[in-house]
């Protein structure tokens, strides 16, 4: 990534709760966060956890209809579930950008899966049912806007019904959530995570969004916030690098991409965000150290290559996604995803009997029915062609 680029870290699915939650903390360093270089952020306050998911009248009685049935001592959990995405279905537009209340998403219909979960929790909250959140440990997931790379993070939840021996389960005890429209992060671990560390998360993305507005004090404010809330989210440390290295204060962006990494020494977004700020600095052998650490380490993940194909393909670049699956596949032949994207790209050149090879591979590197029953269909559909 050249140094015209900026790395920015967010996440595609942020949660977090109604629930009365403090908004200081005396563990963030205070050398790491500069207030007078934006004196006026007070201007632009951050939301409250209360506003964050409030829900009308309207918005109760949808959650309220689809979870009680003869009683409110019997909760249907996967009937509020499938009420949530029959609402979803119903004209909602997925739009990475809308970092959105409870509220608003449930009225607007247009929604990320931040914007999504955070609806969806509210929702649950609302009838009485408890809502784990957890954070999605998947590879580097890339999108671009506005000429800025956004790197996405990954949250999904469990919602259940709670364990009182007072309300009974219709339907099954828990259901788990995931609004991710590629279904691709289902395969990797995940760790709960606290509610505060979520309303930062929130913050950090709607800093992000300022900050590609070019509203630097309101994007400062946003990440202050997220800092202060949950010092440990290095995701708020990186952006307040980039947005110091965007006001041309290098030594403050040096210090606060060093924090990041001293939270995570793995974390490569702050390591390029790092170089690129030696770029700007005239330090290049440093910063020519760094990157090929980063490229080196980033092309030895099989699912960078993957995500890079699947990017291709849906901007309609065949030879160019067929190429980075085949890098993917180079370091691991197993990927049942890298070689179903193979035989996408195949069937799309018209290949069928390429296409057949690689479904055929990918059934026997399914890691669960569901997956190889996919590709049985795909290679069904195929023969009946």
């Amino acid at each position: 990534m050249n140094a015209r680029v900026t790395a920015l870290l967010m996440f595609c699915l942020i949660i977090g709760a109604c629930k009365s939650t403090e908004t200081e903390t005396t563990n963030a360093a205070p050398t790491l966060l500069n207030d007078s270089l934006f004196p006026t952020y007070s201007l632009f306050p951050v939301e409250t956890p209360e506003e964050i998911f409030f829900l009308d009248e309207d918005a109760k009685r949808f959650a309220e209809k689809a979870v009680y049935e003869k009683s409110i001592l019997q909760k249907n959990v996967k009937g509020l579930v499938k009420a949530i995405f029959d609402h979803a279905d119903q004209g909602m537009l997925y739009r990475n950008s809308a970092n959105t209340t409870a509220n608003t998403t449930f009225h607007n219909r247009a929604a990320n899966c931040l914007s999504l979960s955070i609806m969806t929790y509210a929702l649950a909250e609302h009838v009485g049912l408890n809502a784990t959140f957890y954070e999605v440990d998947i590879p580097e997931y890339w999108t671009r806007r506005d000429g800025y790379s956004l790197l996405n993070g990954h949250i999904n939840l469990r919602v259940s019904v709670p364990n009182d021996g007072v309300v009974a389960a219709l339907g099954g005890a828990w259901a788990d959530v995931d609004f991710d429209p590629q279904m691709l992060r289902n395969y990797f671990p995940r760790n709960a995570v606290s509610l505060n560390k979520v309303i930062s998360m929130y913050y950090n993305n709607k800093g992000a969004d300022a900050l590609v507005a070019n509203s630097y004090t309101r994007a400062y404010s946003y990440f202050r916030a997220a800092a202060k809330l949950s010092p440990e989210l290095q995701q708020s440390w990186v952006n307040l690098g980039v947005l110091y290295r965007m006001v041309d204060e290098y030594e403050q962006a040096e210090i606060a991409y060093k924090h990041a990494l001293s939270l995570n020494d793995d974390n490569l977004t702050a390591w390029e965000n790092l170089s690129i700020l030696y770029i700007y600095q005239d330090r290049d052998v440093e910063a020519s150290r760094i990157t090929q650490m980063v490229e080196t380490k980033r092309k030895t993940n099989p699912f960078y290559h993957y995500i890079l194909g699947e990017q291709a393909f849906d901007s309609g670049d065949i030879e160019i996604a067929i190429s980075h699956y085949e890098k993917g596949l180079r370091l691991d032949k197993s990927r049942h995803e890298l070689l179903f994207g193979m035989a996408k790209a195949q069937h799309e050149l018209g290949d069928v009997s390429e296409a057949q090879r690689y479904l055929q591979q990918a059934v026997k590197h399914s890691p669960n029915e569901q997956d190889r029953q996919r590709y049985t269909s795909k290679l069904a559909a195929i023969a009946s062609r």
